[in-house]
Parts: C-alpha cells; structure tokens; sequence
C-alpha cells in the first residue's frame, strides 16, 4: 500500500512525535551521530526552540496525514546540508526518499550536502535515489553508539 506523502510547517503539536520518534534506541543506533541524550526533554525542547528560531528550513513529515517525523537544509550557505527522521515504525516504505525530494523542491539552492552512517544503508540509499553522491568520507564520535564510527559525506550538486 503506497502511503501520501506531505511536507507542512511545523507546528508545536507536532514536537511530541519528534521527541518520541527520536527517542527510540534502535532509531538512534542506526543513525549513529544523534544528540548525547535523546531522552533529555530539555535539551530537545531547547535544540528545537534554536532551530525553529533559526534560517533553516525546516518542515513535518506527514503519511496519509499522520506525522511520521520531519526534515530539514539547514546550516551556513555555503554549507547547507539536508537531515531527516523517520519514526521507525514507517521505515522502508518510501517515506524517506519522497519527504527528501519534496524538501529539494522546496529548497532550491545546491550544493546541498548530508551525512549519514558508513553502515547505514538505508539513509545513503534515500539520499542516492535523491541525487547525492559519495563525496568522501569522515570519522567521529557518535553519541547513540558510544564510540568512533565511519562516515560517508555526500554533496548533491547543482
């Protein structure tokens, strides 16, 4: 079943699903490069009060009307760079790569650039099928693993 796929503004309703979404272990652990404590409530609502404060553009992501996590360019314009999260739950179902290509229409500026996880497998296929490349590669600590983990960085050009 192919689910309707929406961007929208978000709204303060929309931040509970967030921090549930980010939350959850798996989801972390996979994404690897998260914030030190996702369960710190605090420390969600301040990053979110500073990013929704910000110039980033930032939108939820909706399937069939349901908030299911958001995306994001954010960064200095020479640098901007794309982020999503999808809640678990709705993973491999497309959702992913159809938000990411909304945002590029949405965001017309390029490069663009992103990061994900050497092994996650998932998020460099979202960004593939969106246009991005590998264009190197990184290592750094990621919080949700407790250790040094590998990185690709991708560049979607203009």
């Amino acid at each position: 079943m192919t689910l309707s796929v929406a961007l929208r503004e978000v709204l303060d309703s929309d931040l509970p699903h967030f921090f549930r979404h980010m939350s959850d272990p798996e989801s972390n652990r996979i994404a690897a490069f998260t914030c030190e404590d996702p369960t710190d409530r605090a420390a969600f609502d301040a990053h979110w009060a500073r990013i929704r404060a910000s110039d980033a553009v930032i939108r939820t992501v909706l399937a069939d009307g349901v908030v299911v996590g958001h995306t994001a360019v954010y960064g200095a314009p020479e640098e901007r760079e794309v982020t999503y999260f999808i809640d678990r739950a709705y993973w491999g179902r497309g959702i992913a790569t159809a938000a990411l290509r909304a945002l590029l229409e949405l965001v017309p500026t390029r490069p663009l650039h992103a990061r994900a996880a050497a092994d996650n497998a998932g998020s460099i296929r979202v960004l593939e099928k969106c246009g991005f490349t590998v264009t190197g590669k990184d290592r750094g600590f990621a919080h949700a693993r407790g250790a040094q983990t590998d990185e690709l960085l991708l560049t979607l050009a203009g």
